[in-house]
């Protein structure tokens, strides 16, 4: 498969290039700073530029077959429509491309998912991630509201702790507390959405 992945060089980006590698993928890398691959470069095909443009974004998507888009704040907890922004570009270069299959990773308790949320988690969502989360929530209507064929991916508090293959996935998951997921667990999950059709067009809620 010839993969598309945006925020590469993030903490949950990086781990899908290394798993759709293994895999045999055809690896086109967008990034900002082609430094941060650590030694990669040459087992990937580059892309540098903005995701929140659309020429950049455009120019990364011929001819690929799918898109994995992992991309964050860091540590920002404003969120400066960078979500609204790039999943614009994102769908417009797709469409314009003729590339469907699209995943998306979000959060858990973006949206509708904030309904399931536990106390704990509530408290969280509505003070420190407030602008992140609902700048994220019109990103994901708009992509439910595209013509590709999505998969929109909620993960729980993310860590860095290694794979470990038995988290949960669900279009609904009960939750108590404040759940974890590695983001190792949540670019596999992605990976493996990006082969297959169970999950299009499908919210995906993952947890340990």
């Amino acid at each position: 498969m010839k993969l598309l992945i945006l925020g590469a060089t993030g903490p949950t980006g990086r781990h899908v290039v290394d798993l759709a590698l293994r895999a045999g993928d055809s690896v086109t890398a967008f990034v900002r700073n082609p430094a941060a691959l650590d030694g990669l470069a040459d087992q990937v095909s580059l892309a540098t530029g903005d995701a929140t443009s659309h020429r950049d974004v455009s120019a990364a998507m011929a001819g690929q077959d799918a898109v994995v888009a992992a991309l964050g704040r860091g540590r920002s907890v404003v969120a400066d429509d960078f979500f609204t922004r790039s999943s614009a570009a994102v769908i417009s270069a797709a469409e314009e491309a003729g590339v469907s299959r699209l995943v998306w990773l979000s959060s858990f308790g973006v949206g509708h998912t904030l309904a399931w949320s536990s106390p704990a988690q509530k408290l969280i969502y509505r003070t420190l991630l407030r602008s992140v989360y609902a700048n994220k929530a019109i990103s994901d209507e708009s992509i439910r509201s595209s013509g590709l064929d999505w998969t929109l991916v909620y993960p729980t508090r993310l860590t860095h702790g290694p794979a470990k293959g038995t988290y949960r996935a669900g279009d609904r998951l009960p939750m108590k507390g404040n759940p974890t997921i590695s983001r190792a667990d949540v670019a596999a999950f992605m990976h493996q959405a990006a082969h297959g059709r169970e999950w299009i067009h499908r919210t995906a809620v993952i947890s340990d």
